[in-house]
């Protein structure tokens, strides 16, 4: 082959060769904006981050993560994917959290704040890399596009109406403790303003404390102090906002010598919560149907994920801080307490009867003709 040639052959494979690769270039563009035009069209291939806020409450990984997942792939034909992390109560590793999932670009965001203050650039920053944000169970600041939770201020007022109910003529007998939840969490102040709305006027609070983290220690410790200010004998009721803290708190006044404990709310319907309640150590807590709440996000979640609108599944909107309007899903509550808990976790399949009752309960589980 003369010289002349070798160079016509040369170049024709360079043509070609450049031919080939710009048809891959075009066919990766092309499926790309295949995925992206897929997940506009009501796609399934969409990958949902979620980030729940801690594991001391045993609601979040034994209810509120398998219901989403579940509710997800239910509506992905089994395609959807989510990624989970937990950031254990730790602000600062949940904004690096946040990070992760938009370098991984998910489609979308279900996030459960630690501090609904501190996560908000967060938001904004997952906002600008074109990632949609539900808000799940508390108020993130920031811009988000969605919200689902309960009526956290009925919360409040059926707590404090069960405690009235169990004080009865006694009200004004005595002193009442109340243990609100933490400060970074502005479903605490909810639950705290519609408490107050039914009690304030109708008991003496003696003592009252926003507690660290919602942590049973810290709860334990804030009771130990109140009985100390009040007197043991004083005390005839306690106001807690959650399950957690109610352990702590029969514990301080069972340390204290307590025999007979005054009327405990909660909130959560946590197994130890509703076999405290049977042995009649705790009075009430609040039940929340959790599937309700996940299910509602994982129907805003992939919708926007879709680029579709809400307003199929937020019939309510509510305003944060920072943002106004916000797309809403609010679910109801139920105040639980040994009348109604055949009725409420056990009808809905929370619990099983032998969960509940334990050889330890046997007797009292028993008595309210559970078993």
């Amino acid at each position: 082959m003369n010289a002349y040639l070798r160079r016509a052959a040369v170049a024709a494979t360079a043509v070609a060769t450049a031919v080939g690769l710009a048809a891959c270039g075009s066919a990766k563009e092309a499926g790309d904006r295949a995925k992206e035009t897929e997940k506009s069209a009501g796609g399934d291939e969409i990958t949902v981050g979620l980030l729940l806020p801690e594991n001391q409450t045993a609601r979040y990984e034994k209810f509120d993560k398998p219901l989403i997942e579940k509710r997800i792939g239910e509506l992905t034909n089994g395609k959807g994917k989510v990624v989970y992390a937990n950031a254990k109560q730790d602000a600062n590793l949940q904004t690096q959290q946040v990070d992760t999932m938009i370098t991984n670009k998910v489609d979308v965001l279900v996030l459960d704040a630690v501090d609904a203050k501190a996560i908000a650039g967060a938001v904004k920053k997952a906002k600008g890399a074109g990632i949609p944000v539900v808000a799940y169970d508390r108020l993130a600041e920031g811009p988000i596009d969605a919200y689902t939770s309960f009526d956290n201020e009925e919360v409040g007022r059926v707590q404090g109406e069960a405690l009235l109910a169990a004080l009865g003529d006694r009200a004004k007998s005595g002193k009442v403790v109340m243990m609100n939840g933490s400060v970074t969490d502005p479903n605490a102040a909810l639950y705290k303003k519609g408490s107050h709305s039914v009690l304030d006027g109708k008991v003496d609070i003696g003592r009252e404390f926003d507690t660290k983290e919602w942590k049973p220690e810290n709860a334990n410790s804030n009771m130990e102090s109140a009985i100390t200010a009040l007197g043991k004998d004083k005390i005839i009721g306690v106001y807690s906002a959650n399950d957690g803290m109610a352990g702590g708190i029969i514990t301080a006044l069972k340390a204290a010598g307590v025999t007979k404990l005054p009327p405990v709310t909660g909130q959560d319907a946590e197994l130890a919560a509703v076999q405290r309640i049977v042995a009649g150590e705790q009075y009430q807590s609040v039940y929340k149907p959790y599937s309700g709440e996940a299910n509602a996000a994982a129907e805003m979640a992939v919708a926007l994920a879709r680029g579709e609108k809400l307003g199929a599944v937020a019939k309510d909107s509510v305003d944060s801080l920072t943002t106004k309007g916000v797309p809403s899903v609010l679910v109801e509550v139920v105040s639980l307490t040994k009348t109604n808990i055949k009725e409420t976790v056990l009808k809905d399949g929370i619990y099983t009867l032998d969960e509940i009752c334990t050889p330890k309960y046997r007797a009292a589980c028993g008595a309210l003709g559970l078993v």
